[in-house]
């Protein structure tokens, strides 16, 4: 299989030296609206998109007992293009050549993960039907 993606697949920053080395190469429609290209500072000062990881304003310098994980969260703190997420076989799938994902990969078919999140009043107690 790894001889496979090795033939389509090109290295990580593509085979394009103007890329960054995570960026990928988005397929026109994905590059539409998606977000700036350049680094960007955050809310936080973090500069997102350099890839210099360590920050003295980001919160995982400065975790305490007192950081809520949530400051981490959102687009703010996700690159738009430059993501080292983008390298997933997937996500290169979708985004580079347009392949969509395989559904049901993440389902439970014997689970019912929704049941509760809309009252019904139908159910007898208990939860179950029938």
């Amino acid at each position: 299989m790894e001889e496979n993606r090795k033939d389509r697949d090109p290295l990580i920053g593509g085979d394009d030296p103007a890329l960054d080395p995570f960026e990928i190469e988005f397929l026109p429609e994905f590059r539409s609206g998606r977000g700036p290209e350049a680094p960007f500072v955050n809310s936080h000062g973090v500069v997102i998109g350099d890839h210099d990881y360590v920050s003295a304003q980001s919160p995982l310098e400065n975790w305490s007992i007192e950081t809520d994980p949530a400051v981490m969260a959102g687009d703010e703190w996700v690159h738009p293009f430059k993501d080292i997420g983008f390298q997933t076989d997937e996500n290169r799938d979708y985004f580079e050549r347009g392949i969509a994902p395989k559904g049901g990969i993440f389902m439970h078919p014997d689970k019912n993960t929704g049941y509760g999140a809309a009252e019904n009043d139908d159910l007898p107690q208990g939860g179950k039907s029938g």
